[in-house]
């Protein structure tokens, strides 16, 4: 990042729905009722198709295991500095994503979509950038709201002079 002193600051992360103790306990339940067929089968003679349904479970949890990985590692971290509107975002397989704006001329632009979930994006002269992928529209609008203030605030800063009082 910049050495400039920030203005506003934001850090997104897709949320953790499912937590250790959450992931133990799917593999517990996953294992119980694999059992269940395994053990009908282990009993009808057809006891090749154990093997078959061990490997189904562990590849399902091993895809959840890695697609809670790479959602911890993911976000998105959107600063303001007295020099540029800076927006990183990287995903949770290690892609980076580095966009800078100039911030006098960005605007937020909130655009509501019927039966669907808001955009969120920045616009600066015909480019723009969306942010807050995984946030909810309640989450959108509040990035927004507080980053159009910041952004009100950088434009039209407040000057202290003390030859005017």
């Amino acid at each position: 990042m910049s050495a400039t002193p920030i203005l506003f600051e934001a850090v997104s992360t897709p949320s953790q729905s499912l937590s250790a103790r959450g992931m133990r306990l799917l593999c517990l339940f996953s294992a119980a009722g694999a059992a269940i067929p395994g053990g009908l089968f282990l009993v009808l003679g057809a006891w090749p198709v154990l093997g078959f349904l061990g490997v189904e479970v562990a590849l399902v949890l091993g895809l959840v295991a890695l697609h809670r990985r790479w959602s911890a590692r993911a976000r998105e971290v959107v600063q303001l500095t007295e020099t540029d509107l800076r927006i990183v975002t990287a995903n949770g397989r290690g892609g980076r994503r580095e966009t800078v704006l100039q911030p006098y001329w960005t605007r937020v632009a909130l655009e509501e979509v019927a039966g669907g979930v808001a955009r969120l994006s920045l616009v600066q002269r015909g480019r723009r950038v969306e942010l807050g992928c995984f946030l909810s529209d309640a989450e959108k609008r509040d990035l927004g709201e507080a980053l159009a203030e910041a952004l009100h605030r950088y434009r039209n800063p407040d000057f202290d002079n003390p030859q005017l009082r």
